[in-house]
């Protein structure tokens, strides 16, 4: 039995509180006011018997106990949100085929959930989950061989397309662990120019009328973030970039960008022939996987991120 004064509510605002260290924030992520943010963070601490946050410090800042309990409270939490996107799913099996792309900024986390989720719906059709590169995802819809992709936005105007947004992702910058900001002494990684990201970034810095020289062109993202890693250089990319290369982050450094904000929208394509209920349902059950699998996990090791990286409806 779950002990008196333990509830989801309360186990929702820890959670936010560790991530912002405010309680004006945590009341925003929550919806609650402050006072009942307040409340039900001393709630929780009666329950447990301990202090989770040393109340004299702005910002909070955990104390032992509330570091180890953060680490459950976050475990309990992802769980419950994919339990929720699996009770969530709609029954798929009046469809014939169901054929998805999606980019492989999701390869570690996201992408084997969905594909369980959707064959466990899909009893009587056959399906079809590929990666690949966002141009060519694009090619593939437009020629109709997919029903559904899974991209970043061109920024280019797409007839007989319905979108959906899912996440913004804003561009950072990562350095070697100890060089801070400091990239002038470093080369900078480029992206392979023939990848929409790289024309993303590329994009920007011209608006900032910057110009680097051009040595590294890398076209796989743990590639790039293993040669920033070992010291190389340094690289523009995205929190969900960063968080696929968990084997280097203790070798590198995230700050952001430092040529003014800009971000990317990954979204949920389809054609307009093919928009009915089936897009929209599998959208939303993506944006709870997103959350759980990568933003909040994100989030809790980049807090300054809050506000910036974010699920759209």
């Amino acid at each position: 039995m779950v002990m008196k004064g333990l509830t989801l509510r309360g186990l929702e605002v820890f959670e936010a509180l560790a991530r912002t260290g405010s309680v004006a924030q945590a009341a925003d992520i929550t919806g609650l006011s402050q006072p009942s943010v307040s409340q039900q963070l001393r709630n929780l601490e009666k329950a447990l018997g301990t202090d989770l946050v040393d109340h004299g410090r702005r910002p909070m800042r955990l104390t032992q106990a509330g570091r180890s309990f953060l680490a459950r409270t976050e475990a309990v939490l992802a769980e419950l949100q994919i339990a929720q996107s699996e009770l969530s799913v709609m029954d798929l099996g009046h469809l014939a085929t169901l054929s998805i792309g999606l980019i492989d900024d999701f390869d570690n986390d996201l992408t084997p959930r969905l594909a369980t989720l959707l064959a466990d719906s899909l009893t009587r059709s056959k399906f079809k989950l590929i990666t690949l590169s966002s141009l060519d995802l694009f090619a593939e819809l437009e020629a109709q061989r997919l029903h559904m992709v899974v991209s970043a936005h061109s920024g280019e105007v797409l007839e007989g397309v319905v979108e959906y947004p899912l996440v913004q992702d804003p561009f950072i910058l990562v350095t070697p662990k100890g060089f801070g900001k400091a990239t002038q002494d470093l080369p900078f990684l480029r992206y392979a120019r023939e990848q929409l990201i790289s024309r993303q970034i590329e994009n920007h810095l011209a608006r900032q009328q910057l110009d680097f020289e051009e040595r590294f062109e890398i076209g796989s993202h743990l590639a790039l973030m293993a040669m920033v890693a070992r010291g190389l250089g340094w690289a523009i990319t995205t929190p969900l970039g960063y968080m696929r290369a968990t084997r280097f982050h203790d070798s590198l450094e995230v700050h952001p960008a430092p040529f003014g904000e800009f971000a990317r929208t990954i979204s949920l394509f389809t054609r307009t022939d093919w928009s009915d209920q089936v897009p929209q349902e599998v959208a939303q059950m993506m944006r709870r996987l997103m959350r759980s699998q990568i933003i909040d996990p994100a989030l809790m090791q980049l807090p300054w991120l809050n506000g910036q990286l974010k699920v759209m409806s």
